[in-house]
């Protein structure tokens, strides 16, 4: 009789760590991803500018 009232306080132990596990969750954002692309957009923006600005330059090159 003394051997399960030994593991008595184990299996104790062994409940409340297995209450204790975390709980993981994988659930949808409540708002969308937005990707801002606005950076490729400038990028390519200013290197038209700058082209123009080089042939314009190359064709009069009195205006600077």
């Amino acid at each position: 009789m003394a051997g399960p009232i030994r593991l008595l306080p184990l299996a104790g132990m062994l409940v409340l760590l297995a209450a204790c596990q975390p709980t993981v969750r994988v659930e949808a954002p409540e708002k969308p991803i937005v990707i801002n692309v606005n950076v490729k957009i400038e990028h390519e923006v200013r290197v038209r500018v700058e082209k123009d600005i080089e042939d314009l330059l190359a064709e009069e090159p009195e205006l600077f």
